[in-house]
């Protein structure tokens, strides 16, 4: 009996010093892994969407502010309760922040990303945001937003884009009901007659700071030069550009290449109409050089200076117009003040077009 009791006394000592260092090695581990956390292992990454927020320091009705946070800030997540989570800020500051307020390094990344794209994009207009609003990775209003812009923001405006234009909750898309009934057995004429869904304008813009995204247009005034802007008719102002200036007297008086479309959102071109407004010296006001309408004008246009053997140095504009296959042309325009010409490419041909001239309005006068 005594022999088995001290068999039976050394199996579970090994046993106990086996569960013991078992204990031990885990322990470790989740010390090493604690250790990586809290100094070089990975860390998970947000950005604040918010304008401003605070920190708090717990999750409850009554809390109190251990810190704040600003638009687009970095913080690190430090732990995740439902709808909060723990984070610390690069000061050291740490407390508990709605997780709505936040978004991942993966849509700050692609912010980055499209910045970088759209930096050598040239500017089509300037303008100043009327209203505190967010910019979005994509032209649509569910899309990832992170940066915001204060109510008079000056942004530069570089492209432009259309979406459908989301509708209140338990609203119909404008052919649902049509197109339900078409698949009962109505007439696909009948089901195909539906109105088209409401659309959107959107500007790519680019801040003061240097951000870059997507905004709704309505929320952007574009400057209009106030000299020309009586000259709209009516129709929606795209860009300005000043071609040159000429002196009359004491004073130098820009010269202008506008761009007009038609006064709704959601069209097929960016612009359907060029405009050239040139100064007449002996009268003192602007008239109009030159008209073409009737485009299907795309974003960019272009400003810049040529030489020409005969009439030297002269402003030129290039201008996108695409065609019926969705294929974009340039098209490009020199201005010898107070003509406007096109410049044809080797083995280009004129199209024909909607054009105006000042000489020929007058010539209509005199008949």
């Amino acid at each position: 009996m005594v022999g088995h009791r001290k068999i039976y006394s050394v199996k579970y000592c090994r046993s106990l010093s086996a569960f013991c260092s078992l204990l031990l090695v885990l322990s470790g581990v989740s010390l090493l892994e604690s250790c990586g956390r809290g100094k070089g292992g990975p860390k998970e990454m947000a950005y604040v969407s918010a304008p401003q927020a605070f920190l708090r320091d717990q999750v409850a009705a009554v809390y109190n502010k251990t810190g704040s946070v600003k638009n687009g800030e970095a913080v690190q997540i430090v732990a995740r309760d439902r709808r909060f989570a723990r984070v610390r800020t690069s000061a050291g500051a740490e407390g508990w922040l709605e997780q709505r307020y936040l978004v991942s390094k993966e849509t700050y990344d692609a912010f980055q990303k499209l910045a970088e794209q759209e930096r050598n994009e040239p500017v089509q207009a300037t303008g100043v945001a009327h209203n505190q609003t967010n910019i979005h990775l994509d032209p649509q209003r569910d899309a990832d937003h992170l940066y915001q812009i204060d109510q008079g923001a000056k942004l530069s405006v570089l492209k432009r884009a259309s979406s459908e234009k989301p509708l209140p909750a338990g609203q119909a898309r404008p052919g649902a009901a049509q197109a339900s009934a078409g698949k009962k057995g109505q007439s696909a004429e009948a089901a195909a007659v539906a109105p088209p869904s409401p659309m959107e304008d959107w500007w790519l813009i680019r801040d003061e700071t240097g951000h870059v995204g997507w905004v709704l247009a309505r929320m952007v005034d574009v400057d209009i030069p106030i000299e020309i802007a009586q000259y709209s008719e009516g129709q929606r102002t795209v860009a300005a550009f000043v071609l040159s200036q000429v002196s009359d007297g004491d004073k130098k008086v820009p010269q202008y290449l506008v761009l007009f479309s038609e006064n709704k959102d959601g069209m097929a071109f960016d612009f359907n109409q060029v405009r050239v407004f040139t100064w007449n010296v002996k009268r003192h006001r602007y008239e109009t050089a030159y008209r073409e309408h009737g485009l299907n004008g795309v974003l960019p246009v272009t400003v810049s200076h040529e030489t020409f053997d005969k009439e030297g140095d002269l402003p030129v504009f290039v201008v996108g117009v695409k065609d019926d296959a969705g294929d974009v042309t340039e098209r490009k325009y020199k201005l010898n003040t107070p003509i406007v010409r096109r410049v044809l490419a080797p083995g280009e041909q004129k199209e024909s077009s909607v054009v105006s001239h000042r000489s020929s309005a007058r010539a209509k006068k005199k008949r």
